[in-house]
């Protein structure tokens, strides 16, 4: 849960973003979320009042605080959405729920962000169609279960195959790789499916699920990637759409050790690729 405030602050002291230079969500509405969400789920977490088996399944008791983080992270991926469309390219420091499934949240995810930031912008009209390219370690089930029936959104998802979850959903392309998968392999792997995701839709902005736990040393991760090897992924897959001249929206995803800072520091590797790419 510490993640992103120490992503926030690293990113200063780094020098990537200037002091008081985030752009700061305030609460995602009932109504963004129940694009997403079923009704009925959305009022359970925002009363604190979600059913103990649903509970058990996202990892941890919703209470205030839990549902107000989960509806600033939804925000958040609007925020940074529209931000790309604006300026081409934006990261939150938070996000990346893709557990969260249309009628229940999973996998210590609450909300699905990035269900939530895709369908609001489709029902206002901003945008026409969607591209979710899922690099987190996890296959991205959640976001598959909410963009099934939906033609305008593609979902995209290169995962370790035997990590969680055990039953997997059916995105539009998934990738699963086998344990201890290494960079070189990886990137290969990652090129080519870059290439196939172009030939299901023409996305008017793409949401990029940059976790790191396919880095070597992740707690719940199987593959064996490097901070270099993780790097390049990003360099790949921004530049990849860039070059194409479609805005890109990333998000925080998965990431998981011990060691707060250490953690922390591999996700900031997304948003210095991003300043690079940055108008």
């Amino acid at each position: 849960m510490p993640k992103s405030g120490a992503i926030a602050e690293m990113l200063v002291m780094d020098g990537i973003v200037a002091e008081g230079g985030f752009h700061t969500p305030g609460p995602a509405s009932p109504d963004w979320i129940a694009l997403a969400h079923d009704r009925r789920y959305v009022d359970q977490v925002l009363s604190a009042n979600v059913p103990d088996a649903i509970s058990r399944q996202i990892g941890f008791a919703i209470d205030e605080t839990m549902a107000s983080r989960a509806r600033h992270a939804g925000a958040g991926t609007v925020l940074a959405a529209r931000l790309a469309l604006d300026h081409g390219i934006a990261a939150s420091t938070a996000g990346g729920g893709h557990h969260a499934k249309r009628t229940h949240g999973a996998g210590f995810c609450v909300f699905n962000d990035v269900g939530i930031a895709a369908s609001l912008l489709l029902a206002e009209g901003t945008i026409e169609t969607a591209l979710v390219f899922d690099c987190d370690v996890h296959q991205g089930d959640g976001t598959a279960d909410i963009f099934r029936n939906e033609k305008r959104v593609a979902t995209v998802s290169i995962h370790a195959e035997k990590n969680y979850p055990a039953r997997k959903e059916q995105s539009d392309l998934d990738v699963g790789l086998p344990d201890a998968t290494d960079d070189e392999t990886y990137l290969e792997a990652l090129k080519d499916t870059l290439a196939r995701s172009m030939q299901l839709i023409t996305p008017d902005i793409v949401f990029y699920n940059g976790g790191v736990d396919p880095h070597r040393d992740d707690r719940l991760g199987r593959l064996a990637l490097s901070d270099e090897g993780l790097a390049e992924r990003d360099k790949q897959v921004i530049g990849f759409f860039r070059d194409r001249g479609i805005p890109i929206a990333g998000v925080m995803g998965g990431g998981y050790s011990a060691d707060v800072e250490e953690v922390a520091r591999r996700h900031t590797i997304l948003h210095r690729v991003a300043a690079e790419f940055a108008d």
